[in-house]
């Protein structure tokens, strides 16, 4: 769609799609938290199983993948959980944004091995494009880094302070804490103890260690026991 008055965020649920009609920026607004109400985003009510045709949605199947016919409550469920179609200056302004905050943590967590300083931003973003490194605008700069930096070693010779530490998690919050440990870091061990709890010991990079402590203790509510060393 050419006319960026509006754009399409769509939801596919057993290969059904539903759309919904949105402005551009209270959509994306919306959809980064930043706004709770709908009134100013939709551009109608309708949902579509195919928004360009015109073709719309039937009312038995909204009931069966949204437990209701409401047409607001639906719009809620598509917004929070389907892809928004980002014009092309949203994607540009939010892969800069992200870009940005990603050169500041390689800055700030790695150093040149040959001289023992941080690169310049310059000389970081500079890696970054030759490596055509693709960027996602909607992942945490810290969820992204991991993989950027392989694909930076190969141009960029980078080096990390590294930490060890085991996390010990209780039993009601294990599965979830695994897969946020399990893509920050590099495990070293696993253990699952006698009453179900998760102890896995990894090393990070030193400049991800706040982040990590901060959703490890979102996740558990702040009963993840931390030992550094």
């Amino acid at each position: 769609m050419a006319d960026t008055k509006f754009t399409i965020v769509r939801l596919n649920l057993d290969n059904n799609k539903f759309e919904i009609l949105v402005k551009p920026d209270p959509a994306l607004e919306y959809k980064l938290g930043k706004r709770t109400d709908l009134s100013n985003v939709l551009i109608s009510e309708e949902i579509y199983s195919d928004a360009n045709k015109g073709s719309r949605a039937a009312s038995e199947k909204l009931v069966k993948y949204f437990k209701t016919t409401d047409s607001t409550e639906v719009a809620k469920q598509i917004l929070s959980r389907g892809e928004l179609n980002l014009t092309t200056d949203q994607r540009r302004k939010m892969v800069e944004e992200k870009k940005k905050q990603i050169i500041q943590y390689i800055n700030k967590s790695f150093i040149d091995p040959k001289t023992h300083i941080p690169h310049p931003p310059l000389r970081i973003e500079s890696a970054i494009n030759e490596a055509r490194v693709v960027i996602d605008p909607f992942k945490r700069p810290e969820d992204q880094v991991k993989v950027i930096i392989d694909s930076l070693r190969k141009i960029l010779p980078l080096k990390s302070e590294t930490l060890r530490l085991t996390i010990t998690v209780p039993p009601q919050f294990s599965a979830q804490s695994y897969n946020i440990l399990k893509t920050t870091g590099n495990f070293n061990g696993e253990q699952w103890l006698a009453d179900g709890s998760l102890r896995v010991t990894l090393e990070i990079n030193a400049g991800m260690k706040g982040a990590l402590l901060d959703r490890i203790g979102s996740a558990t509510k702040g009963s993840a026991h931390v030992i550094e060393g």
